[in-house]
């Protein structure tokens, strides 16, 4: 089309332009004039570098109660929901049986210490043998092993709490006949619990026992629970090439319940006074990143290092103090040495 110049003309105009503007400002300063530029103070602050992630709640302990021997259910003594202690009979089962073969175990007990006792006197007067001295000693043993075991299986038929908890809802009923290893009910030890999360395998060297998460929970919008990782997998998992890790997390209210779908945010290192500048102060060279210092009424060409990214700031951890203020926006028109008169970043 006529009448517009092409991308080579465009260039040019940019760059005389911009050649005009330096020329400009070079001039107001020689003459004494001090160019308005936008400037921000160096912020100090906490650093928070932290990693987001989703997990689960567990209970610090849970187990099915399941019987070990077969049985008719006498008694239940526990209510749904409930808490028990440790050592508390949750389950009776019929005992009958085990209670005679216990009977029967220490009549055959008695008749065996008996003989062992005979055996022993007829030898100290020389009528017995050692033959049948030992032999009534290994019975008398085969009898008492008898007895323990009849002990063992008779204590089976009361089902104990194995820890302090809460009950869920029980699947057996009063004359209920169960097999050995049928499920009764969950027990379950809500006052810690516990929460389960992965992360990317590239935090591996930053994660470490002792770190304190913050877990947001959807029933409980708004509030916050604290924990404190306790364990980290010393496996990668090889699927999704991520870091399982476990914390804790206190339970005292007894709010949380195992299952719930939690927000996990892991707080892997603070930095107490950080210093932060806006990202628009940063004018980058190659690989060197650098600001416009104000000292006296002049800008001054100083070269920074940067650290973490916090939003629309970056943290200096060289080249800037507390009490320094940068130029956040008029860098084009400005060189080492200018005088300029600072103004307040607009508000966006």
């Amino acid at each position: 089309m006529k009448g517009l110049p092409n991308c080579r003309s465009c260039a040019s105009v940019v760059f005389f332009s911009t050649g005009l503007l330096l020329a400009a400002s070079q001039a107001m300063a020689a003459e004494g004039f001090a160019l308005p530029v936008e400037t921000a103070k160096v912020e100090q602050s906490e650093l928070v570098n932290s990693v987001a992630a989703v997990g689960t709640l567990r209970a610090n302990e849970s187990v099915e109660v399941r019987p070990e021997i077969e049985g008719r259910v006498t008694q239940i003594n526990f209510s749904e929901g409930s808490s028990v202690k440790q050592g508390q009979l949750l389950i009776a089962l019929d005992d009958s049986i085990y209670a005679a073969e216990l009977k029967q175990a220490e009549a055959r007990l008695a008749l065996g210490r008996s003989n062992f006792n005979r055996a022993t006197t007829l030898k100290k007067q020389g009528y017995g043998s050692d033959q049948e001295r030992d032999q009534t000693a290994s019975e008398l043993q085969v009898n008492q092993a008898e007895v323990v075991l009849a002990k063992a299986r008779l204590e089976k038929t009361r089902i104990m709490a194995p820890f302090d908890g809460v009950v869920g809802l029980r699947k057996v009923s009063t004359g209920d006949y169960l097999t050995t290893g049928q499920e009764i009910v969950n027990l379950f030890d809500l006052s810690l619990m516990k929460v389960d999360f992965r992360l990317p395998e590239a935090t591996l060297a930053e994660v470490a026992e002792g770190q304190k998460i913050e877990v947001h929970l959807d029933a409980f919008p708004g509030q916050v629970f604290n924990g404190e990782v306790y364990a980290i997998d010393p496996q990668i998992d090889l699927n999704g090439r991520s870091l399982l890790v476990s914390a804790r997390v206190p339970n005292e209210s007894g709010k949380l319940l195992a299952g719930q779908f939690a927000r996990v945010t892991l707080i892997l290192s603070r930095k107490e006074n950080a210093l932060f500048v806006p990202e628009a102060a940063l004018v980058p060279q190659g690989k060197q990143q650098f600001v416009y210092r104000l000292q006296e009424g002049k800008v001054v060409w100083t070269e920074v290092k940067t650290g973490k990214r916090q939003g629309t700031r970056v943290e200096i951890v060289q080249g800037l103090s507390a009490d320094d203020e940068v130029v956040t926006a008029g860098h084009l028109k400005l060189q080492n040495g200018m005088d300029v008169t600072p103004m307040p970043a607009k508000e966006s």
